[in-house]
C-alpha cells in the first residue's frame, strides 16, 4: 500500500510548478515521435501476423459444415477489436515503450540529471513525465486503430490466399452483426492502458537508486507492474462496459 501511496503522490506532483504551455508542446511532440512513429512498424508487423494466425486457427477449429464460412472473419473481428488490438498489443507496448521510459528516467536519476533540474528550480517530475503520459495517451489509441486494421487485413490476405474463405465471405463476416460499442470499449482500453504504462514506468524510473544494475531492475519492475495493472484494468473495463 505504501508503494501505491507514493505512486498517487507522484501523480499529484506532475501538476504543480508546471512549465509554460509552449515548453510542454515541444516536449509532447518529441515524445509522440518517439512513442508513436517509431513504434508504428512493429505494430503493423505484429498485428498483421496475429490477424493471419487467428484466421487460420479459427478456420482449423471450425469442423462443422453447418457453420457458414463468414463466421471465421466475424470471430477474427471480435477478437481483434476487443482483445488483440488494445490488450495484447499493450503488452508489447509495455515491453518496448514502458521499459524505454523507465530506463531513460532511471539513467537520468543515477547520473544526477534530475537533481540538476531541481537545482534550476524545475519540477523534474512534471517536466520529464507529464509529456510522456500525454504523448502516450495520444499515440497509443492511434496505434490500436492501426493495429486493428492491419490485423483484419492480415486475416483477409492469408484467408483468401490459402482459400479458406472467399473475399466476399470475409467482408460479409466483418460487417455481420457489427456493434459499434466494441470500438468505444477498445478506445477506452487504449486510453487507460496508455496512462498506466507511461505513469507506472516513469514512476519506477524516477525513484531508481544506485547504479546501472538498479536501472535494469527498475526497467523489469516497470514492465511487470504495467502488465499486471493492464490485466486487472482489462477485467474491470470489460465488466463495466460490456
Amino acid at each position: 500500500m505504501s508503494g501505491f501511496g507514493r505512486y498517487v503522490i507522484f501523480l499529484g506532483s506532475l501538476f504543480v510548478r508546471r512549465e509554460s504551455f509552449s515548453t510542454y508542446y515541444k516536449l509532447v511532440l518529441d515524445e509522440c515521435v518517439q512513442i508513436g512513429v517509431n513504434s508504428a512498424f512493429l505494430f503493423i508487423l505484429v498485428s498483421s501476423f496475429i490477424g493471419a494466425v487467428t484466421t487460420v486457427q479459427t478456420a482449423f477449429n471450425m469442423v462443422s459444415p453447418l457453420i457458414p464460412r463468414f463466421v471465421i472473419s466475424q470471430v477474427v473481428r471480435e477478437m481483434t477489436v476487443l482483445e488483440l488490438a488494445p490488450t495484447v498489443m499493450s503488452l508489447i507496448y509495455a515491453g518496448k515503450i514502458g521499459s524505454s521510459m523507465a530506463g531513460g528516467i532511471g539513467t537520468m536519476r543515477i547520473t544526477e540529471q534530475i537533481d540538476a533540474l531541481e537545482v534550476m528550480g524545475i519540477n523534474s517530475s512534471s517536466y520529464l513525465v507529464l509529456p510522456k503520459i500525454i504523448a502516450s495517451m495520444l499515440m497509443y489509441p492511434m496505434l490500436v486503430v492501426i493495429s486493428g486494421v492491419c490485423s483484419l487485413i492480415g486475416g483477409y490476405l492469408i484467408g483468401t490466399l490459402i482459400h479458406i474463405i472467399t473475399p466476399t465471405e470475409y467482408v460479409a463476416g466483418i460487417r455481420f452483426s457489427f456493434n459499434s460499442q466494441e470500438i468505444f470499449v477498445a478506445i477506452v482500453k487504449a486510453l487507460v492502458f496508455a496512462f498506466l504504462i507511461s505513469s507506472i514506468s516513469s514512476f519506477k524510473g524516477y525513484f531508481t537508486k544506485g547504479g546501472a544494475l538498479e536501472v535494469g531492475i527498475a526497467t523489469t519492475e516497470a514492465v511487470t507492474t504495467s502488465v499486471i495493472a493492464i490485466l486487472i484494468a482489462d477485467y474491470f473495463i470489460v465488466d463495466l462496459l460490456l
